[in-house]
């Protein structure tokens, strides 16, 4: 077979196979068809939108422009019984960028960028990062990397700006027609006296939220309630005439003290040195006006800052002049004595046989000194310090009555300041056993907070009067009484058993030998107290740990200032009259003259002891 003849087949064969072609009147009219049913499809899906589901869709687009804006409250402010601010809110904000806004200077997409647009997005992020990095400090370059993120439209560049300071750079981006920055409001709590009065005042953490001291316990008053703004929004921000609905922010009520911060200054200073001193665990010192309760100073050692409360320490951070409990030791006496006097049990210059211990049970109480049996008035064994004599005196009233003047003077409940987390202390109950009895009169079998006894022996000296002690003064100017306090004013002892109390106390201050118990120009009434500390680790109390204190009043015959100090476990120094009595000195020689008290008109006169 020839090729010819071959490649001749082939063609035959393909030319009978070849399908024939549709005629162009017909492929014309299929396309017209395909066309009109797209257009159908079309129209009708328009009609869809536009006749039967237009208010659905238009509810759905409205919805996608508008946006909803918190407007935080702003929180209260916190400041002394002067008006100076102890805690305060800034407007600050935090600074956030959109790096796609800023790729596309606010378009939507790339395809509706002008040549403007385009030139103005090429250097965008330079020039952002110069503004920042003016008004903000770092450099340009640190800045960049947050700017040109390609996937992402929310990047946080800084926390914590100043109002004021985004406004600048606002108006440097107006200046230079740049978008992707906003603001998101972002208040920041501040203490412009940092650890001054911290454990009292507390702190609002990072995230906003009340973490601890008067701060959580007042934050219903303080924060407010937060505001809402609803409105219509494009990718350059606000439309102007668009829909917005405002409901504005209730503040917080501004909460003012009872506390002067000019001498809780102070106070702090001596407590400091007091515990480098000393090389003592902890400290506290109340000051307090004893003719009203109120609190003039209430610090705590050591302490920590309340800007930046992630640096303290746990213990440090809480308050232990309301929250910790501890026996207090010889100061209690003073109470005791107010109990005696004021129902006749005693009088000042009864005669008192001391004998040299006392066995209780299994227990043997002696006194700090080594004695035999000896005589002493009532004055004297106050002035001492006897603990048996106490004893001896004590055991002429019935439990019963001893109890009922311990609870009329605050012991045993919270004082109900409004201190978060302030402990109750506790007292033994009226039937209590005959050598609970006895380690009550002398300040052991009993435990208090330093809030609390102050105010307990603010009573018995100042004509007998027991007055709730007071923290918190005002809110919003107005006067302010914590929930569930009852500030009812109560005659506890008599005016001349107060007057009794108030001798005891002078006399007591003329037999120390320490300038600790003299200041000049004043008559002065002291009482100390060494108490031993319970150990948790064994639960049980050591000679070696030791809680120490010293109450002081004056003038004497008029008592205006009462300081309370107390000091936890000194390491030198074993007691209240070595440890805690030039606390007290201290404190008092700044407070008498800071409120202007006139001196004592006359000198105090040693009385007969035995």
């Amino acid at each position: 077979m020839t090729l010819k003849s071959s490649a001749g087949r082939r063609l035959s064969t393909l030319r009978r196979a070849r399908l024939p072609l549709t005629s162009p009147v017909r492929r014309m009219r299929g396309l017209l068809i395909a066309v009109a049913v797209v257009f159908s499809m079309c129209a009708g899906r328009a009609m869809q939108v536009q006749a039967f589901d237009a208010q659905s869709y238009a509810e759905q687009a409205a919805d996608q422009m508008k946006q909803t804006q918190v407007l935080p409250a702003s929180r209260g402010e916190i400041t002394d019984r002067y008006g100076d601010v102890l805690a305060f809110t800034e407007d600050t904000v935090q600074v956030v960028a959109d790096p796609r806004m800023i790729r596309t200077n606010g378009k939507m997409a790339d395809a509706q960028m002008t040549s403007r647009d385009r030139e103005i997005a090429a250097t965008a992020p330079q020039q952002l990062a110069q503004i920042l990095a003016k008004h903000l400090g770092n450099t340009p370059e640190s800045y960049l990397p947050l700017l040109t993120d390609p996937k992402s439209s929310y990047k946080i560049v800084a926390k914590g700006v100043p109002a004021q300071s985004f406004a600048e750079i606002q108006s440097d981006m107006t200046e230079a027609k740049l978008l992707g920055l906003r603001r998101i409001t972002d208040p920041t709590r501040r203490y412009p006296n940092s650890t001054l009065a911290s454990n009292l005042i507390g702190w609002v953490n990072k995230d906003g939220e009340a973490a601890g001291g008067l701060e959580r316990s007042l934050d219903k008053l303080l924060k407010g309630t937060d505001g809402k703004e609803v409105y219509d929004s494009s990718p350059n921000g606000k439309i102007p005439l668009g829909d917005n609905v405002l409901i504005p922010a209730q503040n917080g009520r501004n909460v003012g003290l009872t506390i002067d911060s000019s001498l809780q200054l102070m106070a702090e200073q001596r407590l400091n040195k007091a515990l480098a001193d000393s090389g003592a665990e902890a400290a506290a010192v109340i000051v307090m006006n004893p003719n009203t309760g109120e609190v003039l100073v209430m610090a705590n050692g050591p302490s920590f800052d309340s800007n930046d409360p992630g640096k303290g320490n746990a213990a440090d951070m809480g308050n232990r002049a309301t929250n910790n409990v501890y026996e207090p030791g010889s100061v209690q006496k003073v109470l005791t004595f107010a109990a005696l006097l004021d129902s006749g049990t005693i009088t000042a210059d009864d005669k008192v046989t001391v004998p040299p211990f006392i066995k209780q049970d299994q227990y043997t109480i002696k006194d700090a000194w080594s004695h035999g049996e000896i005589t002493l008035r009532a004055r004297g064994v106050f002035a001492k310090s006897s603990n048996l004599g106490t004893i001896v005196m004590a055991r002429k009233m019935t439990k019963e009555q001893l109890h009922s003047y311990y609870a009329s003077f605050g012991l045993g409940r919270k004082t109900n300041a409004g201190i978060l987390g302030e402990a109750a202390g506790s007292l033994p109950k009226a039937n209590m056993p005959d050598y609970t009895r006895d380690g009550l009169a002398f300040g052991t079998s009993v435990s208090v907070t330093a809030l609390q006894n102050a105010a307990a022996l603010s009573s018995v000296v100042n004509g007998g009067v027991y007055h709730a002690p007071s923290v918190i003064a005002t809110t919003d100017g107005k006067p302010y009484t914590p929930a569930n306090q009852d500030t009812t004013p109560r005659r506890v002892i008599s005016p001349e058993a107060s007057e009794e109390v108030r001798s005891l106390m002078e006399q007591q201050a003329l037999n120390q030998k320490s300038a600790a118990f003299t200041v000049n120009g004043y008559r002065i009434g002291s009482k100390t107290g060494t108490a031993r500390l319970l150990d948790p680790s064994c639960g049980c109390y050591r000679k070696d740990r030791l809680v120490v204190s010293t109450v002081g009043v004056a003038p004497i015959e008029n008592p205006q200032v009462l300081v309370y100090a107390v000091v936890w476990n000194p390491k030198k120094g074993g007691s209240g009259a070595a440890v805690a009595a030039p606390i007290m000195h201290d404190v008092m020689a700044l407070a008498l003259p800071r409120y202007a008290v006139a001196p004592s008109s006359s000198k105090g006169v040693k009385l007969p002891l035995q």
